[in-house]
């Protein structure tokens, strides 16, 4: 009795009262080691009695009231305190963390119900079961219990609790009942279920159950097995997966039993672990990686031309951007983990170090990323690598058996193709051209392309790209194949592919001082040896002797040429600039040679019986006038490649609708184009008059936060919104042409609400 008195009163003076457990405990640790026992059941009714008295002096200590005896009146508060825990912290944070809005659930139950003690003797005992290991899956009796004990004790770990299976030899036949309990629950819910029982006096009463919480490896597997069990059928196995859940399997992840404090914490922008060296520029993550060196790029911000850093590194942190930056974005579709927006990072790339707080981090240094809790820890921590099971292949069977949805890949090279295939996607929906150009081999070449001044300069310099171009293509295109693969055209602006005007202007005066300082160590050595030579001693040489004047001079002037134009193309505001199919009409000649590449490519890949299936899309299309341009450019180079190549080409031409006034204008621009794939990303930013990275890291957390809006839109579309755009676009396109094909390919098309929502409009593919 006074040890079931004891745990109330420190129960109810933590739950009800908010007393901390610190003040209850020293008081008990006290009398343990004055009685020398270890374990609290060996504490005698002295013991306990006077640790129920000082029990009591603490709750009048830190309330300033005597402990309630009045039943009602505990019963009154402990109500008042369950209600009340909705608005706690915790309980705030874990709404907010699984996005459980008010619409969702705007308060908490209560249930009263009578009280069975565990702690009544040797014949008594408390446990806590799953019906299925909740990590494996496996179909098993799972879970732990004690002796003489309340279900407390199980839960806190307050003491080492058994495995379930010992009761098989200290209780048979309440094991027995244990395991019929179990099936019961299972039958009945048709779910795994989390349970609790307490055994008094050699009675087992179930306290409650609620479905288990599984990790994807367990939740995969029990979908499956239960569907072999004849429990649930294969719908209702695919709709008890949390999709979100699925991504433990698809990257490396942290050693669950990690215990290390992170270091800072940013976005969780791409999901998965990495560790390896701190490196701050991509030449050098590349040259590492290459050398077989684990390394984790970390930048200010990441642009196109670090792509090479970010193929040799294992992940990329950055102090800016957010979940929608250049730098998650790539890492995403490479399947990278990715820290972005770690604003407690100072990120020093001259002097190669990075600050956070009172630690410094020097190039060279061991990190790891966590990119799906946006955790950076100090060292190397284990992690595990992911296994695409065959469990989770099977359920992946039932699902296409069901969709009506296609699900695409975005992929810009035959690994990522092939990684597509592996994980069963049906197409590419998005390969980005830009991203080919950023390769070291290739982006010497468009660099000389945009520095030219003419018509006929650009044209030398892509001429060079095309069979690059085409090389790639045909590459991507024959390992999807029979899927479809859509190329789209260049899109971001020329400037991304030169270096800042900061950087070369830091470039050129370090070129000149250096140039001043070696003509005056030249001119200091010619004058020494002309010394010599009116001596004795023999006139000596210097390595400045061979110093190439001209070509010290023609790399200052190609800086000094490129330092120009970069201030010719500054644009104050470059996602609304020059970009996209404007890009296209002012200089048709760069799109004329990647249509070009596409076709021969096409032709390519027919002539040697490989069922292509390709298609060329143009982005950031205003009007319809835009896509009749460039589809003049598309027919001329289609019937070019069909007399050089003896062959009839097909393929498809559309259009990304990632511009409000391309929503408004659909019914027109479908008479040009085949086809419709949402840019959401571009699109949302358009709808809100929104600066993505800007609003995730000024202003738009504090919106989610304070109910402003519910969703961050560059995560979760914009159903009300953007949606609703979306919605007037396919309706209005169907009825110039119908059966038009339509599809999504910004960053919302990954998330499940925002899928249904596609799926709602009759979208044809995410």
């Amino acid at each position: 009795a006074y040890d079931a008195y004891r745990r109330f009163i420190q129960l109810f003076g933590k739950v009800a009262l908010n007393i901390d457990d610190e003040h209850f405990d020293e008081h008990f640790e006290s009398i343990k080691r004055n009685a020398g026992v270890k374990a609290d059941v060996d504490l005698g009714t002295k013991e306990l009695k006077e640790i129920s008295e000082l029990f009591l002096q603490v709750v009048h200590e830190q309330t300033g009231k005597a402990f309630p005896e009045d039943v009602y009146e505990q019963l009154e508060i402990a109500i008042k305190a369950v209600f009340g825990s909705w608005s706690g912290k915790r309980a705030v944070d874990y709404r907010r963390e699984f996005n459980i809005t008010k619409k969702m659930a705007d308060g908490t139950a209560v249930n009263v119900v009578s009280m069975v003690f565990g702690n009544m003797g040797n014949d008594c005992a408390t446990g806590v079961g799953f019906t299925r290991n909740p990590g494996t899956g496996e179909n098993e009796m799972y879970g732990e219990y004690l002796i003489n004990a309340q279900g407390e004790d199980v839960v806190a770990g307050i003491r080492t609790p058994k495995p379930v299976q010992e009761m098989q030899q200290e209780m048979p036949r309440l094991y027995k009942e244990l395991v019929e309990l179990r099936n019961k629950l299972e039958n009945h819910y048709h779910e795994v279920q989390d349970y609790e029982y307490t055994i008094e006096k050699g009675v087992l009463y179930c306290l409650q159950t609620r479905n288990g919480k599984m990790n994807a490896v367990g939740m995969v597997r029990t979908s499956l097995e239960m569907v072999n069990e004849g429990l649930i059928n294969k719908n209702q196995a695919l709709l008890r997966i949390n999709p979100d859940d699925l991504e433990q399997l698809l990257h490396p992840r942290l050693d669950p039993n990690n215990k290390a404090v992170p270091l800072a914490k940013g976005l969780s922008a791409s999901p998965g672990a990495a560790c390896g060296k701190c490196i701050f520029d991509a030449d050098k993550a590349e040259l590492l990686g290459q050398a077989g060196e684990k390394v984790i790029l970390v930048r200010e911000e990441t642009k196109p031309e670090d792509i090479h850093g970010f193929f040799k590194s294992q992940g990329i942190l950055t102090s800016r951007g957010g979940k929608t930056s250049h730098a998650a974005v790539v890492a995403r579709g490479m399947g990278k983990a990715c820290v972005a927006g770690a604003e407690g990072i100072a990120v020093d790339t001259k002097e190669r170090r990075a600050v956070i707080g009172e630690q410094v981090l020097l190039e060279g240094d061991i990190i790891t990323i966590d990119g799906s809790t946006g955790n950076v820890y100090l060292g190397e921590l284990d992690t595990i690598e992911p296994e695409f099971s065959e469990e989770l292949k099977g359920l992946l069977c039932w699902a296409d058996e069901v969709a009506r949805l296609k699900v695409m890949a975005n992929a810009d090279t035959p690994d990522a193709a092939k990684k597509a295939i592996e994980y069963g996607a049906m197409g590419i929906g998005l390969c980005r051209t830009e991203r080919m150009f950023n390769d070291v081999d290739r982006l010497p070449i468009v660099v000389e392309m945009i520095l030219a001044n003419n018509k006929e300069a650009r044209e030398v310099a892509l001429s060079k790209l095309l069979p690059i171009q085409r090389s790639d293509f045909k590459a991507v295109f024959t390992t999807m194949a029979p899927r479809p693969v859509t190329v789209r055209l260049l899109d971001p602006p020329l400037h991304e592919f030169l270096p800042t005007e900061s950087q070369l202007t830091d470039e050129l005066k370090n070129l000149k001082q250096l140039h001043g300082t070696v003509k005056g160590v030249a001119s200091l050595l010619s004058a020494i040896r002309l010394n010599q030579s009116n001596s004795a001693d023999t006139p000596t040489s210097s390595p400045f002797d061979d110093m190439d004047e001209e070509m010290v001079n023609e790399v200052i002037a190609k800086k000094e040429r490129m330092l120009q134009k970069v201030r010719e193309l500054y644009e104050v505001n470059p996602m609304l600039g020059h970009r996209g199919v404007r890009l296209g009409i002012t200089y048709p000649e760069i799109y004329t040679m990647q249509i070009r590449a596409v076709l021969e490519a096409t032709a390519e890949c027919m002539k040697e019986g490989i069922p292509v299936n390709s298609e060329i899309m143009i982005p950031q299309v205003v009007t319809s006038e835009e896509l009749k341009r460039v589809k003049d450019i598309v027919e001329v180079t289609k019937k070019e490649v069909e007399q050089e190549y003896g062959i009839e080409l097909k393929f498809e031409f559309g259009t990304m609708i990632e511009v409000v006034r391309a929503c408004m204008r659909s019914t027109q621009l479908a008479k040009e184009a085949e086809f419709f794939s949402f840019g959401t990303n571009d699109l949302s930013q358009a709808t809100f008059s929104f600066s993505r990275e800007d609003a995730e890291n000024k202003f738009l957390p504090l919106y989610n936060e304070t109910g402003i809006l519910q969703d961050n839109p560059f995560e979760v579309l914009d159903v009300e919104g953007v949606g609703q755009l979306m919605k007037m676009t396919v309706e209005w396109g169907r009825k110039s042409r119908p059966g038009l094909r339509v599809g999504i390919c910004g960053e919302q098309g990954g998330h499940p609400g925002s899928i249904h929502f596609c799926n709602h409009i009759g979208l044809d593919y995410v």
